[in-house]
């Protein structure tokens, strides 16, 4: 039989655990309600909403994880780079790899490449460039939930040879390309090559303007009118050498060139700012645009990418990824499908 000593023990015990219950319980409240409150905010700035409650309390649970991992990432303060609570702070990395990620990378073995590449010789080179401050880049753009990066990345490249060979910077139709250039590997929203768009580009003589061919972010059919309509044209393209850091940055040190990369990384979906060096493969799934390379402050070398996920993605719509990696590959793959369009 317990003594009046033991029971004041149990009740003080009972006490006790009931206290750090509540506490727990209370907490978790409050946690409940700043991450319910951080969402609705969140949904307020992007425009989002949901048609069914069981569908908001999906996205709800997927943003509280993303948050979480995102806050864990940023107070470890170990990274050169920073994540965000961006627009795609409500989807599963596997939803968000589906809609935003289509380059073909995985049928290139069946993709004849150039073997031309007239930077070859160049051995001096700027130790920094950035093509936007010399006039040779239009304005981030989106592609929506369309997986046209491919698109993004030839129009891009073919916009900066354009304004380097004119004086005259032109934002092209991603459109005419999605519509229109079907008959090979590219097949619009379903994923494509930038070295294939650069063909179809050559046997069309050109591509229409943006403002002519607007962007709607799916498949479309083609305007043969408008499609016949140049704005602007190339007239040939070439492949960097592959897995060789050194020849792509001759390429970039000259032009914008269209690159493909390994983006099916959370570190690339939630990418906010600093120079990336996250963990990535080489199973290449997103086209891009480097259109530049430096050093950062704390002396890391980087290649400045443009990226088609708009402005609210990363540095204004930008990533610096990390130059001159153990890897050949470069990081996430940068290095080894890169090409560009000839005037």
């Amino acid at each position: 039989m317990a003594t009046k000593t033991q029971c004041y023990h149990i009740c003080l015990t009972l006490v006790f655990c009931m206290a750090i219950w509540a506490f727990e319980a209370t907490s978790r409240t409050l946690q409940d309600d700043s991450m319910h409150e951080r969402h609705e905010e969140w949904m307020s700035r992007y425009g989002k909403v949901y048609k069914e409650p069981q569908e908001r309390e999906k996205r709800l649970r997927i943003f509280r994880e993303n948050v979480n991992y995102i806050d864990a990432f940023n107070n470890a303060a170990n990274k050169p780079y920073k994540l965000g609570v961006n627009q795609f702070a409500d989807l599963t990395n596997e939803e968000f790899i589906g809609t935003r990620n289509r380059f073909k990378g995985h049928m290139c073995s069946s993709i004849t490449r150039t073997t031309s590449f007239k930077y070859q010789n160049n051995t001096a080179v700027p130790s920094t460039v950035d093509w936007r401050k010399k006039g040779a880049v239009t304005p981030v753009k989106d592609q929506g939930q369309c997986g046209c990066c491919w698109a993004f990345s030839a129009v891009a490249s073919a916009e900066g040879i354009h304004q380097l060979s004119t004086g005259k910077l032109i934002s092209l139709s991603e459109q005419e390309l999605v519509d229109c250039d079907s008959k090979s590997v590219d097949q619009g929203c379903e994923g494509g090559l930038m070295d294939d768009a650069f063909k179809f580009i050559i046997q069309n003589h050109g591509l229409n303007t943006e403002a002519n061919y607007p962007y709607q972010g799916v498949d479309g059919k083609c305007n043969a009118n408008a499609a016949g309509n140049d704005a602007a044209t190339i007239t040939g393209y070439e492949d960097v050498p592959a897995n060789n850091e050194k020849a792509l940055q001759k390429a970039v040190a000259n032009q914008p060139v269209s690159v493909a990369i390994d983006a099916s990384g959370s570190d690339f979906q939630f990418y906010e700012s600093g120079v990336f060096t996250g963990s990535c493969g080489t199973d290449l799934d997103h086209g891009v645009t480097a259109v530049g390379y430096g050093v950062s402050d704390d002396g890391t070398e980087y290649w400045l990418v443009k990226n088609s996920w708009g402005t609210q993605w990363g540095e204004e719509g930008y990533i610096r990824m990390q130059r001159g990696v153990a890897s050949q590959q470069g990081l996430c793959g940068i290095a080894m499908q890169a090409s560009y369009p000839t005037a």
